[in-house]
């Protein structure tokens, strides 16, 4: 029986090398950094990014915030993540998206909440855990998938 098309992992994960996937992951990991913790308030430990300074944009802040944090899911797709964790990093933006609209709250949350590093944090966990050789291991592992569905050079033994 072969595997629903919506429940395949994106195409790219397979032919990315693992060098490609370090190099891969430290953008993304900048991306966060610049979204979530670029700045340091002067006399605090309190770091804050782009992601808080655009919140205090009414309306738009908000919705321009988001378009990295979906970037970094979408990117973790094309990583080969598994749907669980996927699943994580959406809840993650959904809620800094959700909370950020309200005013004052909204933009004290996106200071302490940080969705964007919680989501690389998530995608550099799975990767340290399955090995940096694992570019997908929700296709080696799933049992719907046939030899025929995964490339020559990533093939079960």
């Amino acid at each position: 029986m072969r595997q629903n098309p919506a429940r395949r992992p994106h195409p790219e994960a397979h032919y990315a090398s693992s060098g490609d996937t370090v190099r891969r992951l430290e953008r993304l990991d900048r991306l966060a950094t610049q979204m979530d913790s670029a700045l340091r308030i002067p006399g605090t430990s309190i770091r804050l990014g782009w992601d808080s300074i655009l919140g205090l944009v009414p309306g738009v802040g908000d919705a321009l915030a988001l378009a990295p944090g979906a970037y970094i899911v979408m990117e973790s797709h094309r990583l080969g993540a598994p749907r669980g964790l996927l699943v994580k990093q959406g809840v993650n933006v959904a809620i800094d998206a959700v909370i950020g609209t309200i005013p004052v709250i909204g933009d004290l949350f996106d200071v302490g909440f940080k969705a964007n590093r919680r989501n690389v944090a998530l995608l550099k966990d799975h990767f340290e855990r399955n090995g940096p050789g694992t570019l997908n291991a929700a296709a080696t592992t799933d049992p719907g998938m046939t030899d025929r569905d995964i490339p020559n050079g990533n093939r079960r033994s």
